[in-house]
Order: structure tokens, then C-alpha cells, then sequence
């Protein structure tokens, strides 16, 4: 029988008998099974993405961690993170984390976490496979209710300073209302906590940021009951519900999807999942 026809079984036995390479015997086995055989699951996170993965990459915590740690449990593996900075976009971070791996020889990993489960970045990242929702993104106006009581419209922000996290899709979005009529009101921050922090602070009336910011700052924090409130502020290019967020892993790799699907249903049937939302101070939603 030629090594062509020889059965998964076969393939290791033949290995274990010194009968075939080891090379051919990797080969054979399956995504999954290659990682079962490592003992380890390789999760990708982002660097500095409170409430998701911050810290010293010795001690990273977050709510994305610990969904990684208990994927891992999960699947009976340990648990192996590979915090990364992030690129230009997202095309990058898929790319260097998940497909071919970072140019300086970082990754990739067997799968990512916080990927937006959108359908046009699927069909730009063929070599991917976006799954296993676990959470929905939601941009929200965090204000203080002695400055801003009620906001119906943008136009109700006019002359308040304002916050936004540097970089973000919100800062954008915030500054380039009306071609630009809040630009001067915006202070810019170097992360969405610190821009909810400074509406907790009183050195802005609001701040436009992901829920998820929010709630991470306010759990910690303890202002007047009905001072801080949260409130929907619809801008161009802002999608009202928000967005699901899932997990990236190679496409060929369907097993491995498959089995991270059934340990993330795992996770949300037992309440482990809600938990875990909980102790971060953050609302599970439906993705």
C-alpha cells in the first residue's frame, strides 16, 4: 500500500513504527488534531484595547483574555496569547496574525479575537474564516446629564467640549459631523477610557466611545446616580445597532471552527460567558 492510501490511523502508526517521515505524518493530520497534539491553543489579541486586552504582555488582562482562557479550557488545551500591536487596518492585523504571520517572524496564530463579523471584509480576506460572534460593538454618547441633558441630534453638542479616543472611527465620525461643525469641541485621548474618564472628571460634557469603553470606566467609578448617562447618537457612517465582533481563523482551518463554535456555545449555555461579561463590568448583547 503507497503512503497516498494510508488512513489518518494508519499514517500514525506507521510513524510511531518509524515506517514514514514526520513531515508526511503532519501532512495527514488536520488543523484541529495539530493542535490537540501541540497542547496548545494560540490566541491573537490586541495590545492596549481596554477593556478587551491591556497591560504589560507579561500580565494582559481583559475580557478578550479571559474569553481565550476559557476557549482554551474549553477545547483541553492550555493557553498561549499573542498580543500584537495593531496595523494599518484590519487587512493587516488578519494578515500578521492570522494567515501568513508578521514579517518579523511574530505569528500567526491559531486564531484572533475582537474581528468584526462584517461580509466585505470576508471578501477582501479570502484566506480567512470571521466566526463565532460573541459580543456586539455599539458606539454610544457617554454625558454628563448636568451639562447635557437630553441629546437629540448633534446639533444639541454645540458648544460642550467633547471626548474621543485618538484614531477611532468615532473621533472620525464625531469631528466630521456637518463638514466639520464640532471639530473644535473635540479633545482628542489617547485611549476611550481616558475620554470616558474625563467626562467622569468634568473636563468634557460627553464623550463618544464603544459601549463596551464605557461600561469598563463607569463599573469602576462611582458618579451621582443619573449623572452619567449613555445615549444613542446617530452620525454618518455609524451603524445604529452597532456591529457583531467574532473570532479569525485560517479558512481551511474548518475543524478548528468548528470546534471553537461548539466551545463558544458551550460558554454562553452554561452562563460561563455571561459571567465573564459581568466581572468586567460589561453588558453581554446578542451578536
Amino acid at each position: 500500500m503507497t503512503h497516498k492510501h494510508l488512513g489518518r490511523r494508519q499514517v500514525l502508526a506507521a510513524l510511531l513504527a518509524g515506517g514514514l517521515p514526520l513531515a508526511h505524518a503532519q501532512t495527514e493530520l488536520s488543523d484541529l488534531a495539530r493542535i490537540r497534539a501541540s497542547g496548545v491553543l494560540k490566541v491573537a489579541v490586541y495590545k492596549d484595547n481596554a477593556p478587551f486586552s491591556d497591560g504589560p504582555a507579561s500580565d494582559i488582562q481583559g475580557l478578550d483574555v479571559a474569553i481565550a482562557a476559557a476557549l482554551a479550557k474549553q477545547l483541553g488545551l492550555r493557553l498561549s496569547l499573542l498580543p500584537f500591536d495593531a496595523g494599518e487596518n484590519m487587512n493587516d492585523d488578519l494578515r500578521n496574525m492570522v494567515w501568513r504571520g508578521h514579517y518579523l517572524g511574530y505569528g500567526p496564530a491559531d486564531v484572533m479575537l475582537q474581528v468584526p463579523v462584517d461580509k466585505y471584509l470576508m471578501q477582501k480576506n479570502r484566506q480567512v474564516l470571521i466566526l463565532a460572534p460573541y459580543m456586539r460593538q455599539q458606539l454610544v454618547l457617554v454625558h454628563d446629564t448636568r451639562r447635557i441633558a437630553e441629546v437629540r441630534e448633534p446639533e444639541d453638542l454645540k458648544g460642550q467640549p467633547l471626548a474621543a479616543e485618538r484614531g477611532a472611527g468615532a473621533a472620525s465620525a464625531l469631528m466630521g459631523h456637518g463638514g466639520g461643525l464640532l471639530r473644535t469641541q473635540v479633545g482628542i485621548h489617547n485611549s476611550g477610557a481616558l475620554a470616558v474618564q474625563a467626562v467622569v472628571d468634568g473636563k468634557a460634557a460627553a464623550a463618544y466611545v464603544t459601549r463596551a469603553q464605557a461600561e469598563s470606566v463607569l463599573s469602576r467609578t462611582e458618579p451621582r446616580p443619573g449623572q452619567i448617562r449613555l445615549s444613542p447618537l446617530a452620525l454618518s457612517g455609524v451603524p445604529e445597532t452597532g456591529w457583531p465582533v467574532g473570532m479569525a481563523i485560517k479558512s481551511e482551518h474548518k475543524e478548528l471552527g468548528q470546534a471553537l463554535d461548539a466551545a463558544l456555545q458551550a460558554l454562553r449555555n452554561s452562563g460561563e460567558l455571561l459571567a465573564i461579561f459581568q466581572k468586567h463590568g460589561l453588558t453581554l448583547t446578542a451578536p
